[in-house]
C-alpha cells in the first residue's frame, strides 16, 4: 500500500483547460485523461488525499466521478468541492467510503523505508506558516496551479505541476 496526493483535478469544469494551459481540447478528454493517470499510479488498496477542487460538479456527478478512481480517497475541500459537498457526507464505492475532511488536516504517515512518522499539514491553500512548520512538518497544498514557489517544507500537490496525475509520498519524500 502506498500513500499519494494531488489537487485541482476540477473534472467536468471545461475553463480549467484554459485558464491553466492543460493539454486538452475538452473537458471530456481532460476528464478521461485524468481518471486514466491516477488509476496507472494509484492502487485499490492505496490511501490518496486529494486537497480540493475534485469538481464543479453536483453530487450525482461528483459520485460518478469517485466511482471510477482507484484507492482509499480523502478529500481535504476547496472552493469548487461546495456543490457536491455541502455535507461533510461519506460516499460509498466499490467497497470504499469516499472521505471528506476538514478544509485543515494534519497527518501522520509512515516514510518509505523509514521507521520515521512525517507530520504533513494538508490544506487546499498555500500557508506561510503551519504546525511544526520550524521542526520539519511538511505542508502540501493545491490551488495556486503551480504558480507558487514552494517555501521551505510546502509544496503544490496539483495535478499541474505533476503531469497531470497524484504523486507519490516516496517522490515528494525526494523532493525534500
Amino acid at each position: 500500500m502506498k500513500i499519494w496526493f494531488t489537487a485541482d483535478t476540477h473534472f467536468g469544469h471545461g475553463n480549467v483547460i484554459r485558464y491553466n494551459t492543460r493539454p486538452f481540447s475538452n473537458v471530456s478528454e481532460m476528464d478521461e485523461a485524468l481518471i486514466e493517470n491516477w488509476n496507472e499510479a494509484v492502487q485499490p488498496n492505496d490511501t490518496i488525499y486529494h486537497l480540493g477542487d475534485f469538481a464543479l460538479l453536483g453530487k450525482k456527478l461528483a459520485e460518478h466521478y469517485f466511482s471510477r478512481l482507484n484507492g482509499r480517497i480523502h478529500v481535504v475541500p476547496g472552493g469548487h468541492d461546495q456543490r457536491w459537498n455541502k455535507n461533510h457526507e461519506f460516499f460509498s464505492r466499490s467497497g470504499h467510503a469516499v472521505v471528506v475532511l476538514p478544509p485543515l488536516v494534519t497527518i501522520k504517515v509512515p516514510l518509505p523505508n523509514s521507521a520515521q512518522l512525517q507530520l504533513i499539514v494538508l490544506c487546499h491553500y498555500s500557508m506561510r506558516v503551519w504546525d511544526r512548520s520550524h521542526y520539519g512538518s511538511w505542508h502540501l497544498y493545491g490551488h495556486s496551479h503551480g504558480n507558487l514557489p514552494p517555501i521551505g517544507n510546502s509544496l503544490d500537490v496539483g495535478v499541474d505541476c505533476w503531469e497531470c496525475r497524484p504523486v507519490s509520498l516516496d517522490r515528494l519524500q525526494s523532493e525534500f
